[in-house]
This record gives structure tokens, C-alpha cells and sequence, in this order.
């Protein structure tokens, strides 16, 4: 599966408590994917609540292949590509800004 950044993908995702199957989306580019075996992603959940500063609601979540509105967290992970991971659809571009921009908030190195 070639998979690109803003690509949505199910994934079984660590968590604080636990594994659990949950939409993603891929954060990792080309460039990385190019020469290395894993893929970075960040969470997708539909706890719209408690909201931070690094969380992103997405706005076009329904186009992009998702159930329920979703909201973005910068809870970011690497897996090996060869997990068992399911396209769902992929963020809009406007989405797409706004995920970047919650990242660059989470990651003090891109300031």
C-alpha cells in the first residue's frame, strides 16, 4: 500500500490504556517513506472535548472517509509499514494546514 501524508488509515494504536483500532493519519513524506521501513501518524478521536492547543477539529472529516466528527490530536507514533494498516480516505487540504500547524505547535524544534 502506498500511503502519502494526509492519507486517513485504521490502525491499532497504542495507547495510554491499552491497543485499540482507530482511525489515523499519516504525517510521515514521501521523502521518509522513500527510505525508511516505518510511518509516522497522529490520532484521530471523536472526543471533541478538553480541546488543546495542539488538537486540530477537523472540519471536512465526513469527506475524508471518517464516521463522526474527529478531532486531531498530536499524539504521534511510529509503526512498521507493515502493519496491518486500511486506507480510509484522505484530509482536505484545509485540514491538512491546520493538522501541520497543531504539530509545529506540539514539536518545539519546528519553531
Amino acid at each position: 500500500m502506498t500511503l502519502s501524508a494526509g492519507d486517513l488509515i485504521t490502525v491499532d494504536f497504542p495507547g495510554v490504556t491499552g491497543i485499540k483500532r482507530r482511525p489515523a493519519v499519516v504525517l510521515s513524506s514521501d521523502i521518509y517513506h522513500a527510505t525508511r521501513p516505518d510511518i509516522m501518524i497522529g490520532l484521530i478521536t471523536s472526543q471533541t472535548t478538553a480541546l488543546g492547543a495542539t488538537d486540530y477539529v477537523l472540519l471536512d472529516w465526513s469527506a475524508a472517509g471518517l464516521r463522526v466528527a474527529s478531532v486531531f490530536r498530536s499524539f504521534i507514533v511510529t509503526l512498521p509499514r507493515s502493519t496491518n494498516l486500511i486506507s480510509i480516505g484522505h484530509l482536505s487540504d484545509r485540514d491538512w494546514r491546520g493538522v501541520c500547524k497543531a504539530v509545529k505547535v506540539a514539536l518545539a524544534a519546528l519553531d
